[in-house]
């Protein structure tokens, strides 16, 4: 399957690109982006064309599928004008600016018969495998409270003023800051061990360098049986991501400090448990999906639901559209 690049925007863009180079199935052939000075260097690190004709780069018969890494509010058209031209598509998160934009993107793509899958990464990590297995056994109890955090220093250190690119922090294209970015692993994950849809959401944003959007975040949500989730991310400071579930018969904690995952039983009982290899990631998934002709459900599902938390926790902190 010859896969081409469709934006250079996000700094994932040569993340995945080196996964369609390095998988056995794939074979990376070009790149697309309006801005040469982003388009170019990717296609001469990987030995590709470079273009900034979209329509024609689409038009090709050799090129079979895409990764869409463009600014976050150009997913629906791009991701659009793939679909149409019979690409299958990985895309980074968001999948879309807005719920229905994602909905409908979905739709097309089943509507075509073709793969689109997103990038959730940490969804088939080995210790989210075994934290939901020890959710699934009942140890903990009635679950009562998840926090995740993410976090790191690209707005403060590695370079001027830091090694996140500037565009990060323009409202317009990135559609909100840590939270809508980074922030999106934590808020899949409390998801994931929580459920979908909260009843409540608030959201504090902060911006300790004065960017126009901010550059740290705390969001809570509160479900009808009574679990709240935490969910933590930012820019500024660079810390372990951690993992803390808590349920009326103990907890789980997770640290990628050493990759430690812990379960604390009644009576303050602590046992290290071991972190199971990962799955196959969301590319080889989607090459996968491409190959046999069937759908990334619980993906998509996944993806379209954390845009409706993303959408609702900006919309909390006061964000305007």
């Amino acid at each position: 399957m010859n896969v081409a690049v469709l934006g250079c925007w996000h700094v994932h863009a040569k993340d995945y690109a080196r996964s369609a180079a390095a998988h056995p199935d794939t074979t990376l052939v070009a790149a697309w982006d309006p801005d040469p000075a982003l388009g170019r260097p990717l296609a001469e690190e990987f030995g590709i064309e470079h273009t900034d004709d979209l329509d024609a780069l689409l038009a090709r018969e050799d090129v079979h599928a895409v990764t869409v890494t463009t600014e976050t509010t150009a997913h629906t058209e791009v991701i659009s004008k793939a679909l149409a031209a019979g690409k299958h598509v990985f895309t980074e998160k968001l999948l879309a600016p807005t719920v229905e934009e994602s909905e409908r993107l979905v739709a097309r793509a089943a509507d075509a018969g073709l793969a689109l899958v997103v990038s959730l990464p940490r969804l088939y990590h080995g210790y989210t495998l075994a934290i939901l297995e020890l959710l699934g056994s009942g140890a903990l109890g009635t679950l009562t409270h998840a926090r995740v955090r993410l976090s790191h220093d690209g707005a403060v250190h590695g370079g001027d003023p830091g090694w996140l690119p500037d565009r990060f922090f323009d409202p317009v294209p990135s559609v909100g800051g840590a939270l809508t970015d980074l922030g999106c692993h934590p808020v899949y994950l409390t998801q994931l061990f929580l459920g979908a849809e909260p009843r409540t959401v608030r959201a504090v944003y902060g911006s300790v360098t004065g960017r126009a959007v901010e550059d740290h975040a705390v969001v809570t949500v509160g479900y009808d049986d009574g679990r709240i989730g935490v969910v933590e991310a930012g820019f500024v400071s660079d810390d372990a991501f951690t993992i803390d579930v808590h349920g009326t018969e103990g907890s789980v904690h997770y640290t990628d400090d050493g990759g430690r995952l812990t379960h604390r039983r009644p009576g303050g009982r602590v046992e290290q448990l071991d972190v199971p290899a990962d799955a196959p990631d969301a590319f080889a998934q989607w090459v996968r999906h491409a190959a046999a002709g069937t759908r990334a459900t619980e993906n998509l599902a996944r993806a379209v639901d954390l845009t409706r938390l993303v959408v609702r926790a900006n919309t909390a902190a006061g964000v305007k559209e």
